[in-house]
């Protein structure tokens, strides 16, 4: 019985530590300090721009993000799940890590994008600008990648990548 109160006082104390956890996080900006980690989840942001930030570990999900421009932006960890990215210029961002899974990024413009380790899982590229973006160990489609491989060229001027070949 001592243990089972124990336990159930644990529990109920912890949405307090939880909730210091969160102020922590929060006056730190992100993870380890790096990064903003905004929150625009759901959010209607079109046309917004975000050149040149820092929004490591930013939270996307499910914005609307039509025509937002991220040129050189740091991305890295940052969510972008069921995202409308339809239009956004993305140009020189660094988007490693990304959970892109189910995003919309037709008419994007991914010209000198990182992209390593991204996860585009049942993501739309149709008609994305990819010349010169670096794909290493991301998570494409098998149809994604044959599409975007038909027109795939340039090599990433940051890692040195070859577009086409980061594809596989």
């Amino acid at each position: 019985a001592g243990a089972l109160l124990l336990s159930a006082t644990l529990f109920f104390t912890a949405p307090s530590a939880k909730a210091e956890l969160n102020k922590f996080e929060y006056n730190a900006g992100g993870e380890f300090g790096n990064g903003t980690a905004e929150q625009y989840g759901e959010a209607d942001i079109k046309g917004k721009k975000f050149d040149n930030m820092d929004l490591r570990r930013s939270n996307f999900t499910s914005a609307d993000a039509r025509d937002c421009s991220f040129k050189n932006s740091k991305l890295v960890g940052a969510y972008f799940i069921k995202t409308v990215l339809a239009r956004a210029d993305m140009q020189g961002a660094d988007l490693s890590d990304v959970l892109m899974d189910r995003a919309v990024l037709v008419d994007a413009n991914l010209k000198n994008t990182i992209l390593a380790r991204a996860v585009l899982t049942r993501s739309d590229l149709t008609g994305a600008k990819i010349e010169g973006a670096d794909f290493t160990n991301a998570l494409v489609d098998r149809t994604q990648q044959l599409a975007l491989c038909r027109y795939a060229e340039g090599q990433n001027p940051v890692t040195g990548a070859d577009t086409r070949k980061s594809l596989g």
